[in-house]
């Protein structure tokens, strides 16, 4: 028994030790670059959902986020929007299924190298039965906080790449 268990032990170091020079990271685990490791960060409405979001992924991300000054580089949001679509309707005309579609759009700027225009957009489908009107509205409101998570989660995913970003602004 006493030679099972040692075993598993020695397997399990093993194959933590052969994952993690790998380079393998958990899902949802991003870097930020070293020239964002000291950041600015500015938005349109200091008190809005999207704010408050972007605030703990830089905080997540071990960001030191310091008042805007002119050699630090400062991430601004710009503007969010949230548009709906109707995608399926029943047979009295009103609306079944619609679409959610979140935009955000940012601006990054790099002291000494430039500024950089991203836009992240988040979508998302649900059902709209009109017979249960308030169940569907604190649902709708549950979506949007969601999509509103993820799009703070896909700007620090852009801003793990911003380096390529402005590389590939040089070039053109």
């Amino acid at each position: 028994m006493r030679f099972k268990s040692l075993f598993n032990l020695v397997t399990v170091l093993t194959l933590s030790s052969v994952i993690s020079a790998c380079g393998f990271h958990l899902r949802g685990e991003f870097s930020v670059p070293d020239e964002l490791s000291t950041l600015s960060f500015t938005s349109y409405d200091q008190y809005s959902p999207l704010t408050r979001y972007v605030n703990s992924q830089l905080t997540l991300n071990k960001v030191n986020l310091v008042a805007p000054a002119e050699k630090v580089p400062n991430l601004y949001l710009m503007e969010e929007k949230l548009t709906e679509r109707t995608l399926s309707l029943y047979q009295n005309s009103r609306a079944a299924e619609k679409e959610l579609t979140y935009v955000v759009k940012y601006k990054v700027t790099l002291p000494d190298v430039g500024s950089k225009d991203f836009t992240t957009t988040v979508n998302r489908n649900f059902l709209d039965n009109p017979l249960t009107a308030l169940a569907k509205s604190v649902e709708r409101d549950v979506i949007e906080d969601e999509m509103r998570a993820q799009a703070a989660s896909q700007m620090m995913r852009q801003l793990g790449r911003l380096r390529a970003e402005f590389d590939e602004q040089d070039n053109q």
